[in-house]
């Protein structure tokens, strides 16, 4: 479980093709404080580390996850979002983020608004209902709070140290970033989805 509050911005040092998907290696400052089995939040996906030692982490990236995220297309050098698990001692301070992306979302536009950005977000049709006004949304990781819907998608603020300590600050228009609806609205969702078909006998 992570919490969508970035600890690190790591960078891309390579990206090897394994018989079992991917090799992630990352430049990050977590490197001293992460061990082998340890989990590790990177663009918002729940990865094991393989390796880590000096200034690297190794991960791993299976063919489903290079697939339905964006790791499968990382380059060298590029910023990374990263966050260790929320500590059971510690304090929560974004909302449960669980790491399993559930698809991923275009960047349609960035425009400042004094020290701030506002970011607007498209995504596919069957994330929609899992998005509300002032709901939690996590963006490559993030925690972030839907300030409003746009036509197919939704718009989020930036604050300026957000902007400054993630991965934003490097993305364009057009860029392809990984999106995680808030967990307990997707379990609201599939209830209410269960309800209407019970109600019309076709409950499975």
């Amino acid at each position: 479980m992570f919490t969508g509050f970035i600890e690190a911005v790591g960078r891309v040092d390579s990206v090897q093709r394994t018989g079992a998907g991917l090799r992630l290696r990352i430049a990050t400052t977590l490197a001293s404080e992460l061990a082998p089995g340890d989990s590790l939040a990177v663009n918002g996906v729940c990865l094991t580390t393989v390796a880590a030692g000096g200034e690297h982490v190794d991960c791993d990236i299976g063919p489903e996850t290079a697939r339905v995220t964006t790791l499968g297309a990382l380059r060298e050098g590029e910023p990374l979002n990263l966050e260790r698990p929320m500590r059971v001692d510690g304090r929560f301070g974004g909302h449960f983020v669980q790491g399993h992306v559930d698809g991923t979302g275009r960047l349609a536009r960035i425009r400042d608004e004094g020290e701030a950005h506002w970011l607007t977000v498209t995504l596919g049709a069957g994330l929609a209902p899992y998005v509300i006004p002032k709901g939690s949304i996590a963006v490559d990781g993030i925690s972030l709070t839907v300030a409003a819907l746009a036509e197919g998608g939704f718009e989020v603020m930036i604050v300026p140290y957000t902007w400054d300590h993630t991965n934003l600050q490097a993305r364009r228009a057009g860029d392809t970033v990984n999106l995680e609806c808030d967990v307990i609205g997707k379990y609201v969702v599939r209830a209410a989805e269960l309800m209407a078909r019970a109600d019309t006998g076709r409950y499975q």
